[in-house]
């Protein structure tokens, strides 16, 4: 029996694991996985390294020809890396400079226009796994499937840490928690689209989970809906 694929939108705070989750299940589903939070970071380092600052400034340059953001796969990691203007920027947008100022850039009514419109389209198709702050409530409300993913503040600080230290990168935790606590802050008491759980989504507290857990918790969830509809 041919099963129709749905999109599922995956929410919530920094930090959750989100991406790792939703890549995961994408390969497992052979779905489409599409990291919205890398794509505002890209915006996010190409204003730093523009020095763009102002909102009328940054919203003039939030064209296709000046901001394309494209997703490669990386045949080493095979996984996908994110490029800026043709130039792999995965290191970059991970650092913590992009991530003091990624949820003030993605504030801007124009930033967060220009790139739901490129998320839909990827979508239209169905077959898509999509994580952010606001799939399931502003990019695709009617998925099939919302979850919303949160975890506490000191699990996230020592994933983030564990994850840069890996990468050669001197931090300091307390530095991560303060910028994951400021970050919830700014993300949830935004204008534009701010973050909050959808009615229909599923709360994953995934503080005691696995990432081979939360994928196979989602699996489930994923079959759930198909035994549903057939």
């Amino acid at each position: 029996m041919k099963q129709n694929k749905i999109i599922i939108a995956i929410d919530g705070h920094s930090s959750t694991g989100k991406s790792t989750v939703a890549r995961a299940i994408a390969q497992r589903l052979n779905y489409i996985y599409v990291d919205t939070g890398a794509m505002y970071r890209a915006v996010t380092l190409y204003c730093i390294q523009n020095g763009l600052s102002d909102d009328s400034s940054i919203a003039g340059c939030l064209t296709e020809e000046k901001i394309c953001i494209e997703f490669r796969r990386n045949d080493t990691t095979n996984t996908l890396d994110t490029y800026l203007n043709g130039v792999n920027v995965e290191r970059e947008i991970r650092s913590i400079e992009v991530a003091s100022k990624v949820s003030e850039i993605s504030a801007i009514p124009a930033v967060r226009e220009f790139l739901v419109k490129q998320q839909q389209a990827i979508g239209r198709q169905k077959g898509v796994a999509m994580d952010g702050r606001d799939i399931g409530t502003v990019v695709f409300p009617d998925a099939e499937l919302k979850i919303f993913m949160t975890a506490a503040v000191e699990v996230r600080a020592m994933r983030r840490f564990r994850e840069l230290q890996a990468k050669g990168e001197q931090v300091n935790i307390d530095d991560i928690r303060k910028n994951i606590e400021e970050r919830d802050y700014r993300d949830s008491h935004r204008a534009t689209s701010p973050l909050k759980k959808a009615d229909e989504a599923i709360v994953l507290d995934n503080s005691n989970m696995s990432p081979e857990e939360q994928t196979e918790w989602l699996y489930n969830k994923v079959k759930e809906i198909e035994r549903q509809e057939y």
